[in-house]
């Protein structure tokens, strides 16, 4: 029997995963999978055929310890899923910037360095009324361009106390960040998250916040529903897959309503997704069969 570890944290207390529903269609395939946090010291990988980044969801707040313990696993005789050079190009969300020159169409965003460096803009009330010109918007979201769990996610409203808004600027005194609009459509609509297992589509859902919020995430209240797509948001999932390469066990692809009602790329998440299989009956045997497909 092939042994299998599903990367996670040391607690996965106030989150939400469905990675053990992939247990048993696993085990029917001849494998043995358990969690191990990402954080264990002194983890013998070459124990294991196969180790799946799953729930590390914390790992934003070590990324240098995070991306090491990768690199050890790469070193060891298991198999790295998703590959270690795919979590390199997809840990920074810059990712965006070679996908839009691909042809992808993305959420606009300006990027800026972190706040503490000399070359670096200041946060305050000039500067938000830039960048509200730049991407012709009413509001803005802030967030670090390495994040997960909207963490340091920060929406900036028509108006803006000056003291406020630098409390905001310190918490990317280190972290280098992106500026986007605000998408009523996200409140209104929706985003739209589709899921691909060894290049193949699997399902759907679309995450809503709750009201008064803008997160769509489990954790922050939001609401989540199995659909089948139209036809449109499909075949941008698919435009978005094909630019990736290779292709990865797992992806899910975040996709939300611009305000010319085109669908653009919210982000590709090839990290530590959540797969949702709750909302897909099929979707826990098709992610085993594309593992167990994918090893080598």
């Amino acid at each position: 029997m092939r042994s299998c570890a599903f990367l996670s944290m040391d607690s996965l207390d106030g989150f939400y995963s469905y990675d053990r529903l992939a247990f048993e269609p696993l085990r029917e395939l001849g494998w043995k999978t358990e969690e191990v946090s990402w954080r264990k010291q002194n983890v013998n990988w070459n124990q294991y055929d196969a180790v799946v980044i799953r729930t590390t969801w914390d790992y934003q707040s070590a990324p240098e310890a995070f991306m090491q313990v990768l690199e050890d696993i790469e070193k060891s005789s298991a198999q790295l899923e998703n590959s270690l050079d795919l979590v390199r190009w997809n840990l920074s969300k810059t990712y965006l910037k070679q996908l839009e020159e691909k042809g992808i169409a993305i959420v606009p965003t300006l990027w800026g360095e972190p706040t503490s460096t000399d070359t670096s803009i200041s946060f305050d009330l000039a500067q938000l009324q830039k960048w509200k010109i730049d991407l012709a918007t009413k509001e803005l979201i802030v967030k670090p361009v390495i994040s997960a769990n909207a963490d340091h996610t920060y929406r900036i409203a028509a108006s803006l106390p000056e003291q406020e808004l630098h409390e905001i600027g310190k918490a990317f005194e280190q972290r280098a960040f992106m500026v986007q609009p605000f998408l009523e459509s996200i409140v209104a609509e929706g985003e739209y998250s589709l899921f691909f297992f060894g290049g193949n589509y699997s399902h759907t859902v679309l995450k809503r916040p709750k009201a008064q919020d803008f997160r769509v995430q489990e954790e922050h209240g939001g609401r989540i529903s199995a659909i089948t797509p139209e036809q449109e948001v499909l075949n941008t999932a698919y435009q978005v897959m094909e630019a990736i390469q290779p292709q990865p066990l797992y992806a899910r692809v975040d996709l939300v309503r611009d305000k010319e009602g085109r669908f653009v790329l919210m982000e590709v998440e090839l990290i530590e997704p959540s797969l949702y299989f709750e909302y897909s009956t099929a979707s826990p045997s098709l992610f085993a069969q594309a593992l167990n497909n994918s090893i080598r």
